[in-house]
């Protein structure tokens, strides 16, 4: 606990007075900060960005959103210091990282990583300066932490307020042929600088208002800490359910096993933070919450280990990819957390929350420099990606047609691009042609998921019946079926062969049993049978009715002559169990 000598820099930086110059500052830097962007992006949404433009673009955003955030009348120099040079990092580190248009998929993780080290530093920033020196109080950086938050969502919320009065009122001077405003509301430059404009002035006044701020806060944590017994409830059952319905029930139901576990623990850190407070005082003594909080400490830990085995058994299987090597820091991060609580609970047991503390701060610390580390390419998860999966398909781990092309020509940056025309001249004839072949597409969705592509192809022929009994489905049929994600997973189907040029395909599920009581007659509700062709030596799909050339020339004549006439013709369409199904095709 602080003494009172300790408390009262804190204190006193608390109850400085009103500065109603802070909502003009805030609202103006965030008017400029809205026309910089604009300047930035001009009438594009930063599709094309260079280099320097994205490095310009993160450190004005971040510049300007620190000012506000931070900014006091007490020592507001050492804030826009600590402002300008976080936003300075911010810049580097993304020029670092070269344009966006070279960015892999996995590359935006170091976007959020450098936002989460900026959020992060923001509170220890605000609670250094309250108190003087270079010391961190856990209740000033915790309080600071969950002002910002509570700041954050309700500027924004003032920013939707603000653009539905903007177009209600745009609507109603439209109504009188006064559209001047909905042509301002169009215009790039507006809308954006009206944004900045918006969440400077909101986060200016609400932090005139430091009563309203904490009563928000008040209410946001009592009604998280009222979750808690719910959440741990919950977890605790899950966690002893495991030893009678086994983990293989976990690997089979989902692919996403790791990010639920991870979703789940980062809930109970924050359910768990919402009961014991920044401080004894603001503990939360009701005997439901507190063990409520106690249980979800005591699960943080089993549910990271299972994390952990979910993406060692993903990586085990199908090897590194930028994900999942993110998805392993997130659950090393995970680990760490649930072994601090843990400990803190065993170690203190109804007191644990005094011991956790400033365990909490220890790890603010350090998962702010891992964020900041890994923000930056000193550890190049493409490159690492690039080794194993490059190693795998050498090894014969996996073969050509399984392995993933597409992730490695366009999934895993300039290492990937690179192991790729490595690739083009391997001594293994199959792996040199696909590397060629993948080397000239144009985009990622011209390359086949080879791994993807053959399990369709296996579930299209587990899926199918065939129609004459006896017909054998053409290799080249089944592998357009299978491009079309058509008779997957449990998807029953059948395909009717009309003859060696021309197929159709049947979903079972547009076929159901009429339950008891329902009417025989209904509307049939699916659509027209799915139609493949024989275009030369592939099988195309076709639609219902296609459009063929005609002599305008013809219907030009014909129709000013009055020409018009209904003509019986015969005509092609599918039938099920002698009723007409869907339109005719020819």
């Amino acid at each position: 606990m602080d003494t009172s000598q300790d408390a009262a820099p804190r204190d006193a930086a608390r109850e400085t007075p009103d500065w109603l110059a802070r909502p003009l500052i805030l609202g103006a830097i965030g008017l400029a900060a809205g026309l910089l962007v604009h300047l930035i992006l001009g009438n594009g949404y930063g599709g094309n960005l260079s280099t320097l433009e994205a490095a310009a673009l993160t450190g004005i955003t971040l510049a300007a959103g620190l000012i506000g955030f931070t900014l006091e009348r007490r020592l507001w120099w050492a804030s826009l210091i600590f402002s300008l040079v976080l936003a300075l990092v911010g810049a580097l580190v993304v020029a670092w990282n070269g344009s966006p248009e070279d960015w892999s998929v996995g590359e935006g993780w170091r976007t959020v990583s450098l936002l989460l080290a900026v959020a992060i530093a923001a509170p220890l920033f605000q609670a250094a300066r309250d108190e003087g020196a270079r010391r961190f109080p856990y209740e000033s950086v915790h309080d600071h932490a969950w002002t910002n938050v509570v700041l954050w969502v309700a500027c924004w919320v003032f920013v939707a307020i603000v653009f539905a009065l903007a177009w209600l009122l745009a609507m109603l001077f439209d109504l009188i042929k006064l559209d001047f405003l909905k042509e301002l509301l169009e215009k790039n430059w507006f809308w954006r600088a009206l944004i900045g404009l918006a969440f400077g002035a909101a986060l200016g006044l609400l932090r005139e208002h430091d009563g309203v701020v904490r009563l928000l806060q008040r209410v946001v944590a009592m009604v998280l800490a009222v979750l808690a017994p719910v959440l741990a409830v919950g977890l605790v059952l899950f966690v002893l359910a495991l030893p009678f319905t086994g983990l293989n029930a976990l690997w089979d139901a989902t692919k996403s096993t790791t990010p639920i576990l991870l979703c789940c623990v980062v809930g109970a850190l924050i359910l768990a933070n919402a009961v014991i407070g920044n401080a004894p005082g603001q503990e939360r003594r009701f005997p439901l919450l507190r063990y409520g909080a106690m249980g979800l400490a005591a699960v943080m830990l089993p549910l990271a280990v299972l994390a952990t085995i979910a993406i060692s058994l993903r990586t085990g299987q199908y090897g590194f990819t930028p994900e999942r090597l993110w998805a392993i820091v997130f659950v090393a991060l995970a680990c760490l957390w649930g072994a601090a609580y843990l400990v803190a609970l065993v170690r203190g047991r109804r007191d644990w929350a005094a011991r956790v503390r400033p365990m909490n701060l220890a790890l603010a610390f350090t998962v702010c420099g891992v964020a900041l580390v890994l923000a930056t390419p000193v550890v190049s998860f493409n490159a690492i990606s690039t080794r194993d999966q490059v190693s795998r398909l050498e090894s014969g781990k996996v073969t050509p047609e399984q392995f993933d092309w597409r992730a490695l020509a366009f999934d895993f940056g300039a290492p990937g691009r690179a192991a790729l025309k490595k690739l083009q001249g391997s001594a293994n004839a199959v792996v040199r042609a696909k590397a060629t072949e993948v080397a000239k597409a144009k985009g990622r969705w011209d390359v086949e998921q080879g791994d993807q592509l053959d399990k369709s192809r296996r579930e299209v022929a587990a899926n199918v019946r065939m129609l004459p009994q006896g017909t054998v489905m053409p290799e080249g049929l089944r592998d357009a079926i299978a491009r079309q994600g058509m008779c997957s997973y449990k998807a029953r189907c059948s395909l009717l062969m009309r003859d060696s040029h021309e197929a159709f395909l049947l979903q079972e599920s547009c076929y159901p049993k009429p339950e008891a009581g329902e009417a025989s007659s209904r509307f049939y509700t699916c659509g027209d049978a799915s139609r493949f062709v024989l275009v030369g030596a592939e099988w195309k799909p076709s639609h219902a009715l296609e459009r063929k050339p005609v002599d305008t020339g013809a219907l030009h004549t014909g129709y000013a002559a009055g020409a018009i006439e209904v003509r019986t013709l015969p005509r092609r369409q599918i039938f099920v169990g002698g009723v007409p199904v869907g339109e005719p095709f020819e």
